[in-house]
């Protein structure tokens, strides 16, 4: 899949919704998809699609304040345009994103920030309108704390493994991760359900028993 080919199934992948995504990776026999339901956007509205590009670190209180910054800003310098910033910072102490750095990134076309740990500056990145997942907010940041140690490697949230250039979709419900090579398929898969739905919504409207729909459709 070329980056034209990424862009493509991101922007498909954007006009469907977790719960049906979920539903087909299901079908096509892929358990463990959704990440731990403590990650949410931090602005319940949005919505996140895109290929995911996967970073990890850990904390080291021996780390000087310019060592956890250059690293930091090597993380935001090394996260690539059109992707989705897939952290995991292996602790639940410091925030991994906020104003400053998701600034930055919307600047350098990064789609949006997934980690499963802290953000801050909440109010300030709201305003920007980047979308950021976390699992909690908190004021504590990394200097002298955290440093990234690994980019692009595969990591593990909750009991999924995720690895770059695997596609992201978050909303309101929360993130599902579709394996890179089950992408194309899963979406198609997802565009035909989704106007099943939309035959069936009307239907049922229309006054259809739900058993009769079911039945008639294939789902509910």
């Amino acid at each position: 899949m070329t980056i034209d080919d990424d862009a493509t199934l991101a922007a498909r992948l954007g006009g469907c919704y977790t719960g049906a995504v979920h539903d087909v990776l299901r079908m096509m026999g892929h358990d463990r998809i959704a990440l731990p339901p403590s990650i949410k956007s931090i602005a319940p509205g949005v919505k996140l699609a895109g290929p995911v590009w996967t970073v990890a670190g850990h904390i080291d209180r021996t780390k000087t304040r310019h060592e956890c910054l250059l690293g930091w800003c090597t993380l935001l310098s090394k996260a690539p345009r059109g992707h989705v910033v897939v952290c995991q910072p292996n602790n639940h102490d410091v925030a991994l994103m906020g104003e400053l750095s998701a600034q930055t990134l919307q600047a350098r076309g990064v789609l949006g920030y997934v980690v499963d740990g802290g953000s801050r500056d909440t109010d300030l990145v709201l305003e920007q309108g980047f979308p950021v997942f976390c699992s909690f907010l908190t004021p504590t940041d990394i200097v002298e704390r955290w440093v990234p140690d690994r980019f692009a490697e595969p990591v593990t949230i909750g009991d999924i493994t995720i690895r770059s250039g695997d596609f992201l979709l978050g909303d309101r419900d929360g993130v599902v991760i579709i394996p890179r090579a089950a992408a194309a398929e899963a979406i198609a898969r997802t565009e035909a359900v989704m106007a099943t739905e939309t035959e069936m919504r009307s239907a049922l409207i229309g006054g259809m028993d739900p058993v009769e729909a079911y039945n008639r459709f294939g789902k509910f």
